[in-house]
C-alpha cells in the first residue's frame, strides 16, 4: 500500500534528506586518491550522528557498514573496506541514508575522483540528468511509468544501458516502500501520481549493457560486461505545485 505524508510529515523527511544532502556534500569535499572507502564510511558515519540522526544503512538487513560505497563497474551496494583504496581516475558511487524523528532520508551520488576518462565523464552527466528528467514527472495525475520512461529516454539517447534489476522505491517511516519506481517502462502506465507522495528515484546507468550480476559477498552489484556504472538519488515529494527535491542543498 502506498502511504501519503502530510505536509508535517514531508517537512520531517526534508530534515533526514538534508542531512544526507550535507553529508554527500561532506564527501565531495574531500574524497581524493589513496583515502580507502573505509574512510569515508567513518566520515559519513560521525557527521550523521553529529546531527542527532543514525545511519539507515547500518544493519539494514545485516548490512555492515554505514554508507554503500561503489567503485567503476560496481553499480551499488559496495561494502567499504580499510582495504580498498580509491584512485585517480576511478568514478565512486555513494549511497547514503540517515533516520531522524521517525522518518528516513535516502539520496546517492557519484563522484569524479582525479582526472576521468572523458566517457566517465559523460556517464555521469547523462545519468545526473536522467534524474532531473525523471523527477520533473512526478507531478499530480502523470504515472509512475512517465518518470520510468523519461529516466529510460534520456539514458538511451547517451548510448548508455538502463540497470533494470535495482528500482527506486518509495520512502518514508520505512527505508523501503511502495511503490517500486523502475528505471524504465511506458509512459502512462502504472500508479497514478498523487500529492503526498514520496519516491526515492534513482537512476543507475551503465556505459555498456543493463545486466547485473552479484559478487560473492552477496551486497555488491556489478555490470555483467565490467562496463562502469554511475548512480544518482534524490528524495523527492509530489505536490500539488510539482515535484519538491527533499535532498537537494
Amino acid at each position: 500500500m502506498i502511504e501519503l505524508k502530510t505536509p508535517k510529515e514531508i517537512e520531517k523527511m526534508r530534515v533526514a534528506a538534508q542531512i544526507v544532502a550535507r553529508t554527500l556534500a561532506l564527501i565531495g569535499e574531500n574524497i581524493r586518491p589513496g583515502m580507502t572507502t573505509e574512510d569515508l564510511n567513518v566520515l559519513a558515519d560521525e557527521f550523521i550522528r553529529s546531527q542527532g540522526a543514525t545511519p539507515t544503512f547500518l544493519g539494514y538487513n545485516d548490512y555492515p557498514k554505514s554508507i554503500c560505497v561503489s567503485i567503476d563497474d560496481e553499480v551499488v551496494h559496495g561494502i567499504p573496506s580499510k582495504r580498498r583504496k580509491i584512485r585517480s581516475g576511478q568514478i565512486v558511487s555513494v549511497d547514503i541514508g540517515s533516520f531522524i524523528d521517525g522518518f528516513n532520508g535516502d539520496a546517492a551520488r557519484t563522484f569524479a575522483v582525479g582526472e576521468v576518462p572523458d566517457e566517465a565523464r559523460r556517464l555521469m552527466e547523462v545519468t545526473e540528468q536522467a534524474l532531473a528528467d525523471g523527477i520533473a514527472q512526478a507531478r499530480p495525475g502523470n504515472r509512475l511509468g512517465d518518470i520510468s520512461n523519461a529516466v529510460e529516454r534520456t539514458a538511451k539517447a547517451g548510448g548508455f544501458g538502463v540497470v533494470r534489476d535495482m528500482v527506486g522505491h518509495g520512502i518514508g517511516r520505512k527505508m523501503h516502500e511502495e511503490p517500486q519506481v523502475p528505471n524504465y517502462g511506458r509512459p502512462g502506465t502504472g500508479v497514478e501520481l498523487k500529492a503526498g507522495m514520496v519516491l526515492a528515484i534513482e537512476p543507475m546507468v551503465n556505459a555498456g549493457g543493463y545486466r547485473v550480476r552479484t559478487k560473492p559477498d552477496n551486497w555488491t552489484i556489478v555490470t555483467e560486461d565490467g562496463s562502469i556504472s554511475a548512480h544518482f538519488e534524490h528524495d523527492v515529494a509530489i505536490t500539488a505545485d510539482g515535484p519538491d527535491i527533499l535532498s537537494k542543498l
